[in-house]
């Protein structure tokens, strides 16, 4: 798919400075421009390379003067930064905008199938689905009995969306996500065995939830496992039975949060924090990386390390703990002084 500098201006709607008529299809860095390709210059520190790239065109800001001559076309814009993640935005609708149904797949008789759909090769559609207008699902996913999925919801290549879940509106599930799937419950017995406790609950996504490549969402035991609006997932997530995150909270990869844990609003949690069952965490809360979450967070607090502690405190903390050697050094200097001085 091919784009003139003209088409990109308007888009952009900004001034053109060279060929209006050139031609780009691919994007690419400044500094590794390829003939045919469209890049940007924001940090000032790249501006040397937009003289000797080989890219076709490239965004400005308003404000750049050539110091030399250049062969390429520019687009000048307010802000070149944020024209291009405009831009990127565009594309990525277009590259996208699928419709249609591929076959072979298998569509249940009672599913119901809104309007401006794309339904992708080897797709299974179970019975009693409903499924809203401009959904787009890609091949090989599988979608079990009683879903239903939201207008404006894209759903990737090889997830699986196990049976009762709920799905919103323009959410996003990629490829190898599990929805759905029995919470981890079983019962142990006297003789050391365990016995599985049904999983008969569900999941429920609202509206406009990002779900990460690999990410396991797991049905509820009784009643629901609730996603809420505006959550973003990163991928290889773990989120038991029972859980529920609240708006706009962002969780980074391989966390993993145990069953009937609430997570409030607004919270930002970091890649490989293990957050332990039967637990609440407030509003607007932040989890640094790898931390060990055991009890209650209150609203607004801050923490880190396993078990977590306030993430001022930890910093402290670790100053001492990397001088330790040093510290113990130090001690056993002054046990030796007073032990002399004890004997004299």
């Amino acid at each position: 798919m091919k784009f003139t500098a003209q088409q990109i201006a308007e888009i952009l709607d900004g001034d053109i400075d060279g060929n209006p008529y050139a031609e780009v299809y691919k994007l690419s860095k400044i500094e590794e421009g390829e003939e045919g390709s469209l890049t940007f210059l924001s940090n000032p520190k790249y501006t040397p390379h937009i003289y000797n790239t080989n890219a076709t065109i490239c965004i400005v800001n308003n404000d750049f003067k050539k110091s030399q001559p250049i062969s390429l076309t520019l687009i000048k814009v307010e802000d070149s930064y944020e024209a291009f993640s405009k831009l990127l935005e565009v594309y990525n609708q277009i590259k996208l905008d699928k419709k249609g149904i591929e076959s072979p797949n298998h569509v249940s008789d009672s599913a119901s199938l809104g309007k401006d759909l794309y339904i992708g090769t080897f797709v299974y559609i179970g019975e009693n689905v409903q499924i809203g207008d401009g959904v787009k699902i890609y091949p090989n996913v599988f979608i079990g009995e009683n879903v239903s999925i939201g207008e404006g919801t894209i759903i990737f290549a090889g997830a699986k969306i196990y049976s009762e879940t709920q799905i919103g509106n323009h959410c996003t599930i990629h490829s190898g996500a599990i929805i759905g799937a029995d919470g981890f419950g079983f019962s142990p017995s006297d003789n050391g065995e365990y016995s599985k406790i049904p999983q008969i609950g569900n999941v429920i996504i609202e509206n406009h939830v990002d779900v990460g490549a690999g990410t396991t969402i797991d049905r509820a035991t009784l009643g629901s496992t609730v996603i809420r609006s505006g959550v973003k997932l990163d991928n290889q997530i773990q989120i038991a039975h029972n859980v529920e995150i609240g708006e706009h909270t962002a969780i980074a990869a391989q966390t993993g949060i145990a069953g009937s844990t609430k997570i409030g609003k607004y919270c930002l949690i970091g890649g490989q924090v293990g957050i332990a069952g039967h637990i609440k965490i407030g509003d607007r809360v932040k989890i640094q990386a790898q931390t060990g979450v055991g009890r209650n967070i209150k609203d607004d607090e801050a923490i880190q390390g396993s078990p977590a502690f306030g993430y001022g405190d930890f910093n402290k903390s670790y100053v001492h703990f990397r001088n330790l050697p040093k510290i113990i050094k130090r001690i056993d200097k002054i046990e030796k002084q007073l032990s002399t001085d004890d004997k004299h």
